[in-house]
Parts: structure tokens; sequence; C-alpha cells
């Protein structure tokens, strides 16, 4: 496996992100992303991730049940048919690597069987960028919770947005997204975040938001193609 341009760090706070193989659609319905929130939530253990802990019970179900120790905070995420980005920190040694294999192996299993396949779905390794500094946090949280708003601006990197006050409309109403839960919705499934996040970020408005997404989506283009390729394959 190729190093990683900065190890994961105790208390640290890194990017993740990966594609399907093949920038295939690895969201095909709400089905598939209720199981990955679900996954989401019970990935964050010691404990050992069957099946059967999945099976024939809600989103709201699953994240009522009890864990043992968490692997990492979870501070932002979002799921787009594609791709996902997590905004994670590393709580215990090999916190995000176990984490992060734990949630690729269960949803991987789950499509396949769905789906009638075989083989890898996502791509390997997964990449990470780390999060060294306050400014750069929020910039992270913002661009992870503005990816939903390709969908319906598709001009927004380039400040071509028409109506804001719908765009932020539809990114409260995004459910495979954390803004919701930053925005103050009440939701059930904010038990998936840790709240190391909220005590950090900032809440700014809806165009401030894009503007730091914007930055933060030029920062990471100019120094790593696998991330520009992500976000143009997206639907």
């Amino acid at each position: 496996m190729a190093q990683r341009p900065v190890p994961f760090q105790i208390d640290e706070w890194f990017h993740c992100y990966n594609r399907g193989i093949e920038k295939r659609i690895v969201f095909e319905s709400e089905d598939n992303s209720e199981r990955f929130l679900q996954i989401l939530y019970l990935a964050n253990s010691t404990d050992t991730l069957h099946r059967s802990n999945l099976s024939e019970r809600t989103t709201s179900e699953i994240i009522s049940l009890e864990r043992s120790n968490a692997l990492v905070s979870i501070g932002a995420y979002c799921l787009m048919p594609n791709h996902f980005h997590l905004l994670l920190k590393e709580i215990m040694e090999g916190g995000i690597t176990r984490f992060m294999q734990k949630l690729g192996t269960a949803y991987t299993m789950y499509f396949n069987k769905k789906n009638d396949r075989t083989g890898n779905l996502f791509m390997k390794p997964f990449r990470s960028r780390h999060v060294g500094e306050d400014l750069y946090f929020q910039h992270v949280v913002n661009y992870i919770h503005c990816n939903p708003a390709e969908r319906f601006a598709p001009g927004w990197k380039k400040g071509a947005v028409r109506d804001m006050a719908r765009l932020e409309k539809f990114l409260r109403g995004y459910r495979y997204s954390s803004f919701p839960d930053f925005a103050g919705e009440k939701r059930d499934i904010v038990a998936i975040l840790s709240r190391d996040a909220f005590d950090v970020y900032r809440n700014t408005a809806p165009r401030k938001m894009l503007e730091d997404a914007r930055a933060y989506y030029a920062s990471v283009a100019t120094d790593d193609p696998y991330f520009t390729e992500t976000i143009k394959a997206s639907p």
C-alpha cells in the first residue's frame, strides 16, 4: 500500500474520501444509502460487525443500539451517487484504518449480495487529507456539506447560484449528509456524529459556505487528480 502523505495521528482530523471502481454508482437507491448510514454507525466500534446486526431493522432502530468503544470521531459526512466523504478523527491507534476497512467491507458485502456481483466496489486505497488548522477545518466541513449542491446548482463552484434560499433548503433536506444536523434540524441520525466537530465548527451563511467549499476544492484539485476525477464523475 502506498504511504500516505500524512500518517494518521491520534487527535488529528482527516478528510477521507473514496469512489466506486470504474467511477460506477455505488448508491443506487435510498435503500443503499440507508444501509451505508447504518454501517457508519455500527462500524464505529471495537465490536465485530455481523450482518445479523443489520437484518430487518430500520435506521432509527439501529442507531439506538449501544456500541462499545468508538474507533474514530465522525465529524461530518456526505454520500453522493458514486462516492462519499467523511471527516474523521483518530481516537485510538489504527482507528481510521480499521473503521474504513469495516465500513467498506460491510457495505461491499451488502451491495454485492443485493446485485449478485463479486469483487471490490470501492477504489483502494481510500484517499485521506490531513486537516491541520482551524480555518482549514471550516473549509473541509463546508466542502463536504456542499457536495450535493452539484445536483441542484451545477455551476456553484464558479459562483453561479441563482437562488441561494432554495439551495439552502435543498441542502437542509438532503438526508445523506450531516449538513442538516449542523443547520439545527432535529434528526435521530445525529447519533452517527461525535460532538467534537460541533465544538470547533463555526456556523456560516450559505454563501460563505459555498465560498469556503470552492476554496477547499481548488486547493485539493491542484495536487490530487483522484479528487478531481472523483467529483467530475459524480452524476
